[in-house]
């Protein structure tokens, strides 16, 4: 693995803390402005990562790019590639596993803890077993048929999952970095200001167990790559290209 793609939504939600896990392992990331940038180089990328953004996936009629950016994840995971989806990205990813996506019946924003699966427990998940992660979306989706639920909390059943080896979906937030929390409450506000958050209370959480996470978050990202690695290498060695 030697470069990742990421298609980015809004700028202030970048990779986050899998970038600097990237970065560890010499991989390159470069990001896709979603309906700005061509995403037909994303065929080439060794990792596609899809992040978040406050629109609905289903949105197809009033963000035409949308059906472009589907059709690109869909042809990465038919292709084999491992593939990071997150919140809006976990969602595309149900949607191109032909899952229905749709408005939750309340947001989530804040930070709370995932209830994980047994299969959640003894995957690179177990990392935030009992770790507080940040909520911060309004829409849900029904689990693929073929994909294993990971976590859920007591509003969201389904919070990830995986969908084989190469495929991880996080509806919930484990990427973002404490130092940038500041630029989501600025690029939220409108959000936050009608769901009647309260950002001193925000801001204290985000002190208080935004560091477990992100400590938490990179053993995940790395012993998710570390498996997805090993697939490849694999699938590799009985292609004889390896």
């Amino acid at each position: 693995m030697q470069n990742a793609i990421a298609i980015r939504h809004v700028a202030f939600e970048d990779a986050g803390t899998l970038e600097n896990v990237l970065q560890d392992r010499g991989i390159d990331l470069r990001y896709l402005e979603a309906g700005v940038d061509d995403l037909s180089s994303a065929k080439d990328a060794d990792l596609l990562v899809v992040l978040g953004g406050p629109i609905g996936i289903y949105e197809v009629d009033r963000y035409p790019f949308l059906k472009h950016e589907l059709a690109t994840i869909e042809a990465a995971v038919k292709k084999g590639v491992p593939v990071v989806g997150i919140c809006l990205g976990c969602q595309a990813l149900a949607a191109v596993l032909a899952a229905r996506v749709y408005p939750g019946k309340q947001k989530e924003l804040g930070w709370d803890e995932m209830t994980l699966t047994e299969e959640g427990k003894t995957s690179p998940l177990g990392a935030i077993d009992g770790v507080r992660v940040l909520n911060w979306h309004g829409d849900t989706f029904d689990l693929p048929v073929g994909a294993t639920r990971l976590a859920s909390s007591e509003i969201t059943p389904n919070q990830a999952f995986t969908y084989g080896p190469k495929v991880l979906a996080l509806q919930f937030h484990v990427e973002l970095p404490q130092r940038d929390m500041e630029r989501w409450l600025i690029g939220h506000t409108l959000e936050l200001a009608t769901s009647k958050v309260d950002l001193g209370k925000m801001r204290a959480d985000t002190a208080r167990f935004a560091p477990q996470a992100n400590a938490a978050s990179e053993r995940l990202f790395n012993a998710w790559l570390d498996g997805a690695c090993l697939e490849r290498r694999a699938l590799g060695r009985l292609l004889g290209r390896v």
